[in-house]
């Protein structure tokens, strides 16, 4: 028995032809690429945050959305949460996304304090476990929600007040708990409040101590519990605070480094995340493979002519399958996947406008990733990059990176061989040309 929210109960793949809006034309889960099933490699998640929690409000204006299970439709919070559940079941089903993820906040009613949060918290897992095993949908993440509640204004681990951090530290106990339980492949740690809206009542130094110090409490408690999957940290560089400590991979990966976590821990990237740090999304897969931190991605994008987070579904194949290369280049996602942390625009206000989002969005990073599988077939990207650096593999190169040559001596050695270099084209253009006939 369905609960007759969404007008379709499965979408299929139809193929390129197929003029069905509620279909894939690109996304063939049993489609084998690099000699693995598409969706083996995809490994796509629904979050369950954007899609049911969020009301459709924005910066300026609230709730444009109406649900059976909000507020001011249902007054029993319990019941409206296992509503709520029943839904996003059915959308995970008909879409047929291996996975999803959850905050503990999105699944479970507020309650007056931590021992009723936790209450309510088991009970719902009580109920998704249940309907895990009904339907075979995993669970790729689970998370707390450490920024919406007033006490976390100042932030979470970071607050001034060591109540917030102790609250904090049980609330990801509990949640680390049910993702254990549910026997999820990741758990993720967002700051969304752990960074600064002024220096003149800031310290950096105490503050930086107290998240290594949090962090370091999460690896611990991982290994006491036996949890099998990976510890991500999600960058993102601003909003709703001015400045936030995990603003890109590099400074994760510092902040890492700095607290001896380097080894223990990976990011979750979000594309969105990467284009407010001014970067791309395709730079910060790079950057988080050289590191050895990647772990899974959020695929959305922002407004490119607006100013904030705006997570709306991905449609821009070149981009997406840069993202991809890099992802297979790094050998493919492990416990990681392609989360869609993406949502509605306000005015999209129908149930049907949810499965359109997912299904454009699975199919983009279809394409995406076909063209990215073609990429590496054909080798022309690699043996570019292979020839530009060729000189490294020489015998100059090699002396310039041992240990056996100083500055005096390599000073010496341009002056003895008259070492005269040219520049040389980095054929940009062309490169960029090459690209696009894969996508």
């Amino acid at each position: 028995m369905t609960t007759g929210f969404f007008p379709i109960q499965r979408i299929s793949y139809e193929g390129e032809g197929s003029c069905n809006p509620l279909a894939f034309r690109h996304y063939n889960p049993d489609e084998i690429i690099l000699g693995k099933r598409m969706e083996e490699h995809l490994r796509f998640s629904c979050a369950y945050w954007h899609s049911f929690a969020w009301p459709g409000g924005d910066p300026f204006g609230g709730q444009t959305f109406d649900r059976p299970w909000f507020p001011d439709r249902m007054s029993d919070e319990m019941a409206a949460a296992k509503l709520k559940a029943d839904v996003a079941f059915e959308m995970f089903t008909a879409l047929g996304v291996p996975y999803f993820c959850f905050h503990d906040a999105d699944i479970r009613p507020e309650g007056s304090n931590f021992s009723e949060n936790t209450r309510n918290l088991e009970e719902m897992i009580d109920v998704i476990e249940e309907k895990m095993s009904e339907t075979g949908v995993k669970l790729l993440w689970g998370t707390a929600n450490l920024f919406s509640h007033r006490r976390y204004m100042a932030g979470a681990s970071t607050n001034p007040d060591p109540d917030v951090f102790a609250f904090s530290a049980a609330t990801i106990k509990s949640c680390m708990d049910a993702t254990h339980r549910l026997k999820g492949e990741n758990y993720v740690l967002w700051g969304g409040r752990e960074g600064y809206e002024t220096l003149l009542n800031t310290d950096l130094a105490r503050e930086d101590q107290q998240m290594g110090r949090m962090l370091n409490l999460v690896v611990d408690y991982k290994h006491k519990i036996g949890f099998k999957g990976t510890i991500l940290v999600e960058p993102k560089p601003q909003e709703p605070t001015k400045h936030q400590y995990d603003f890109d991979v590099a400074t994760v990966y510092g902040f890492l480094k700095r607290h001896g976590l380097e080894k223990e821990v990976k990011v979750n990237i979000e594309q969105g995340h990467a284009i407010l740090a001014g970067h791309t999304f395709e730079h910060e897969l790079a950057m988080a493979t050289a590191l050895g931190i990647l772990g899974s991605v959020d695929m959305n994008r922002n407004d490119y002519q607006s100013g904030w987070d705006t997570d709306q579904f991905p449609n821009n194949t070149p981009e997406v399958a840069l993202a991809y290369y890099y992802i297979l280049k790094a050998g493919g996602f492990t416990t990681g996947g392609t989360n869609f942390d993406a949502k509605l625009r306000r005015q999209s206000l129908d149930p049907v406008d949810l499965l359109a989002g997912h299904i454009g969005g699975m199919d983009i990073c279809a394409r995406g990733l076909k063209a990215a599988a073609a990429l590496i077939e054909d080798g022309g990207l690699q043996k570019a990059i292979d020839e530009r650096y060729q000189g490294w593999s020489s015998k100059t190169g090699q002396e310039l990176l041992s240990d056996d040559i100083d500055l005096a001596r390599i000073a010496d050695k341009v002056i003895a061989e008259n070492i005269n270099p040219e520049p040389v084209s980095g054929r940009q253009e062309f490169l960029e040309n090459y690209l696009n006939r894969f996508v």
